[in-house]
């Protein structure tokens, strides 16, 4: 009876959200979807969004829109981003390597990339050595290849090719910058490819996970992080059967054990996709995000704790003792949040309605793309369509040190577009009406039990 409530409110409201703009109904909520922080300048923030990203360059007082059509990433959106201590700022989109060097104005693909038909999927770079860069690829039915680069990313040289091999994502051991870890798979199976030597030798470890493998095989294994203190220990995520599992090694890969799973009755404790997650720095404390929600589960305790906020969206990242933490500004009023009690309490950094466009150069593409887009798109996130005086620039500056790069108006060709799926194959006004829908029948959030 619940089901068939939720189905006729929802065939009841669709036709309210054909009346959504045309960036909402395309994207969905107006949400913060991963927080970087640029490495030595704590001051310096980069909020990934469903509707491209928002900056701020004076430690969260004002914050700056950069629109998803001048970053050069179509239809693919940033899982997470990479800022440099020398300013330039990286993402892999799954499509292209994007690059910026002057805070946000202009963004180039890679040509290297670009030239071979490569679609980056991981990025990762050793704190200790930011110059070292390394870049998976992830195309299926295509070549693929684990990628280092010496020189900050303006040149890459393969580390490992193959032709049947697909690489989701990539990790540096933040103790030991030669160990390298990289999650993947072939068409026989999930692999774990390990390097001690900084990508001079690969050692590909298989992971058949027969737990889960009755009936159907385990997908989507994405390795996530590598402890701060132990370079034998390293968390990921895998799928099976629609549900994700967070997988805990302590022997450098060779074997998991889940840590925070859907089990038996309790599948709907956790009725959603986990997209990330984090992990103090001794390693004994896990936060895992969902779309809209944040787990937190300690070592030793019998059950993970579902914490009160965020609700409506959450991603979170760990710098030092404080984690950032996405959240819903529609609900509780703030997109980007702090917490030093490990989510017991927040201390908001950011809320939509306080964006305002970046101030960039005249020529580059933030400036010239965004700027006419502002008034339109300002209401669907509660901000002043007003355009700021660019005399003024108060709507956010562009840093001019030697750090900030130089503007560069060149454009790139469009990227291609990623496969959809379900509501989002749709176009118009549908996949507005989809999301709607779907809202309705969302299940209950309770408590989920970890294995011990």
């Amino acid at each position: 009876m619940k089901l068939l409530s939720s189905l006729r409110r929802g065939v009841l409201l669709a036709p309210l959200a054909l009346l959504t703009t045309p960036a909402l109904a395309h994207l969905g909520y107006p949400d913060t979807t991963s927080v970087t922080v640029r490495r030595g300048h704590p001051e310096d923030m980069f909020l990934g969004a469903t509707f491209g990203a928002v900056i701020s360059r004076d430690s969260g007082k004002t914050w700056s829109w950069i629109c998803p059509e001048s970053m050069n990433y179509g239809g693919w959106r940033p899982e997470t981003f990479l800022w440099q201590p020398d300013g330039t700022l990286l993402a892999a989109t799954g499509a292209a390597l994007i690059r910026s060097d002057d805070a946000g104005c202009t963004w180039t693909v890679h040509d290297y990339f670009k030239a071979q038909g490569l679609w980056p999927m991981g990025l990762a770079s050793p704190p200790a050595n930011p110059s070292r860069l390394w870049v998976t690829t992830g195309r299926s039915a295509s070549p693929n290849g684990i990628f280092r680069s010496d020189d900050g990313g303006a040149t890459f040289s393969p580390s490992l090719r193959s032709d049947t091999a697909v690489f989701t994502a990539v990790k540096v051991a933040p103790s030991d910058p030669r160990r390298v870890y990289v999650s993947g798979g072939t068409a026989t199976g999930l692999r774990i490819y390990r390097s001690d030597d900084e990508g001079e030798h690969w050692e590909e470890i298989a992971h058949p996970f027969p737990e889960y493998s009755a009936g159907s095989r385990p997908y989507d294994l994405f390795v996530l992080r590598v402890s701060d203190t132990d370079p034998d220990r390293l968390w990921a995520r895998v799928s099976w059967q629609g549900w994700t599992y967070v997988l805990e090694s302590t022997d450098g890969g060779r074997t998991f054990r889940s840590v925070l799973h859907p089990e038996g009755q309790e599948r709907d404790a956790i009725d959603e996709y986990l997209i990330g997650m984090e992990v103090s720095p001794d390693g004994n404390t896990l936060w895992a995000a969902t779309p809209t929600r944040l787990f937190r589960v300690r070592a030793g305790e019998s059950q993970a704790t579902l914490l009160p906020l965020p609700d409506g969206n959450a991603c979170v990242q760990r710098e030092g003792d404080v984690l950032y933490v996405c959240g819903a500004s529609r609900v509780h009023d703030w997109a980007l949040a702090t917490t030093t009690d490990e989510g017991q309490t927040y201390t908001p950094r950011f809320n939509l309605p306080d964006t305002r466009p970046l101030a960039c150069p005249a020529g580059t593409p933030t400036h010239e793309v965004c700027r006419p887009r502002w008034p339109q798109f300002a209401p669907t996130i509660g901000a002043d369509p007003s355009l700021p005086s660019e005399e003024t620039g108060d709507g956010g500056t562009v840093d001019g040190g030697a750090d900030a790069g130089t503007a560069d108006a060149g454009t790139t060709d469009p990227l291609p577009e990623p496969p959809k799926k379900g509501c989002s194959s749709a176009t118009g006004l549908l996949p507005a009406a989809c999301l709607l829908v779907l809202s309705t029948l969302r299940r209950p959030r309770r408590r989920h039990h970890p294995e011990n």
